[in-house]
């Protein structure tokens, strides 16, 4: 009819009118507005993947990790002691660095480590991007003039990640499992990489043993994803065992 035409006309673009009886519409009533499909796929924020891929750490794992990590902090306190004191002996800042790091899911933690290069580390690293020896979107650089004196023996040593038992205890990592990467860097992965945030971060894995700084970004990845595929107590105990050698060896560190 010349009524419905009229209406359909004065329609706003993107918007359907209700298809109900117009004599079942009470006077002065307006009609029911019925969003269109893009409307209201509008509505819902589009979400990443990587928490949906996320597998819950499992309870065997857990428990080493409260063991392990329980164990360590009370064994190590005198090294957390006598590190503290000479980074305050040595240089200016706090003892503790934190950064935020990507965890399970992508889901972003406060990660825990002696502190190893200046206050404004951070600030500066933008400017040496383009100088890191570490293809991809990880940021490694051998020489990094950001690193103070007792820094670059903590990192040597891998004595600086020993506050990481902290993330452990509280769930954020586990003692086996893929590095997690700043938020910036795992931003930076391409799809198929971030697949190795499906499983818990850890404190070593494949990586650590195999020549860390050595190998490209791709297989570090392709090893994080191994493990994703191999999870198990044989694998675990055999990487913390192989870690020792790699520590004390300093394989890739720097």
């Amino acid at each position: 009819s010349a009524d419905d035409q009229a209406l359909i006309e004065t329609a706003p673009v993107g918007e359907v009118r209700d298809e109900a009886d117009p004599e079942e519409q009470r006077p002065g009533e307006e009609r029911r507005r019925i969003p269109s499909r893009r409307q209201a796929f509008s509505r819902y924020a589009v979400q990443s993947l990587e928490p949906l891929m996320a597998r819950k750490l499992p309870r065997w794992k857990r428990a080493i990790d409260i063991a392990g990590a329980g164990l360590g902090v009370i064994v190590l306190s005198p090294v957390f002691a006598l590190t503290a004191l000479l980074l305050k002996l040595t240089s200016p800042g706090p003892v503790i660095f934190t950064q935020l790091r990507a965890g399970l899911g992508g889901q972003p933690f406060k990660i825990y480590k002696f502190r190893t290069m200046c206050v404004d580390a951070e600030a500066q690293k933008l400017g040496l991007r383009s100088s890191s020896e570490q293809d991809g979107p990880a940021f490694k650089l051998r020489r990094d003039p950001r690193v103070t004196r007792v820094g670059a023996i903590l990192r040597k040593t891998s004595i600086d990640e020993l506050p990481q038992l902290w993330n452990v205890l509280r769930g954020d990592m586990t003692l086996v499992g893929p590095r997690p990467l700043p938020v910036d860097e795992s931003n930076g992965c391409s799809r198929w990489q971030r697949r190795r945030l499906s499983v818990t971060p850890g404190l070593t894995c494949f990586w650590q043993v195999s020549g860390r700084s050595r190998v490209t970004f791709d297989e570090w990845v392709r090893m994080d994803l191994r493990y994703a595929r191999q999870q198990s107590l044989l694998t675990d105990l055999g990487l913390i065992l192989r870690t020792v050698p790699a520590v004390l060896l300093r394989r890739g560190a720097h």
